[in-house]
């Protein structure tokens, strides 16, 4: 359970300080935490990561719709999915610190779940939707463009908008003369909430996996995953 003490250092870091102390506590409860603390108040940050999500495309939306006016939805769509991937998302999780807040099972912790980028991004999102839930919108929208629209020049610069498939895709043709495959290797969680497990696939090698909350989403960080990996699998194929 987060003390007195690491919810001050939490508030702090968002510079937010909660009027329901419990719903940004919530933010932090991995399910896997419940299944060793079965009496535990709270339920797992799931449905604030829902909720947050939603509040996470809507703020980068807008932003992006109000900023750059002559620019097709097709860019607009390729901004925004470089600001809210998974990557993108656990990286600012890890610049605030937010995994040693974490509320997890020993397993879970003990395999690198407060380092874990799927679970890094999901909180991010749960947080997201504690503050939205508790503040309104308008501390919401300060988090997300203190921690996310922020990134967005360099993203534009280096043309890391570009989508991972398609960049992927061309190297893999222009590297090998073959283009990637994608297989979905696991789905979890109810029907109204499923989460898939997607490998990328070259020559029948595994290049990457990724998650995501749809098959499209999975795929797109499982590519992204295997760019990061480009130089240390490409070197064996």
């Amino acid at each position: 359970m987060m003390n007195n003490q690491q919810l001050s250092e939490l508030e702090s870091i968002i510079q937010a300080s909660f009027i329901d102390k419990q719903i940004i506590i919530n933010a932090f409860v991995h399910r896997s935490y419940l299944n060793e603390n079965r009496n535990f108040e709270l339920p797992s940050n799931e449905r604030l990561e829902f909720l947050g999500d939603a509040c996470l495309e809507l703020i980068v939306s807008e932003y992006l719709f109000k900023t750059f006016p002559s620019e097709p939805e097709g860019i607009l769509t390729s901004y925004r999915g470089a600001l809210v991937n998974t990557d993108s998302l656990a990286e600012s999780a890890q610049k605030l610190k937010l995994g040693k807040f974490l509320l997890l099972s020993h397993g879970e912790e003990e395999g690198g779940g407060r380092d874990s980028n799927y679970l890094l991004a999901n909180t991010f999102e749960a947080v997201i939707g504690a503050i939205y839930l508790d503040l309104g919108f308008n501390q919401a929208e300060r988090f997300v463009f203190q921690n996310i629209i922020n990134k967005l020049d360099a993203i534009i610069k280096d043309g890391s908008f570009k989508d991972p498939k398609s960049k992927l895709q061309e190297k893999t043709q222009e590297t090998y003369g073959v283009t990637p495959s994608y297989f979905v290797i696991s789905e979890f969680g109810p029907d109204h909430d499923k989460e898939f497990e997607v490998s990328c696939q070259l020559r029948n090698t595994q290049i990457g996996t990724g998650k995501g909350s749809s098959k499209q989403k999975a795929e797109l960080n499982a590519a992204s995953n295997a760019l990061n990996l480009w130089n240390t699998w490409s070197l064996k194929m």
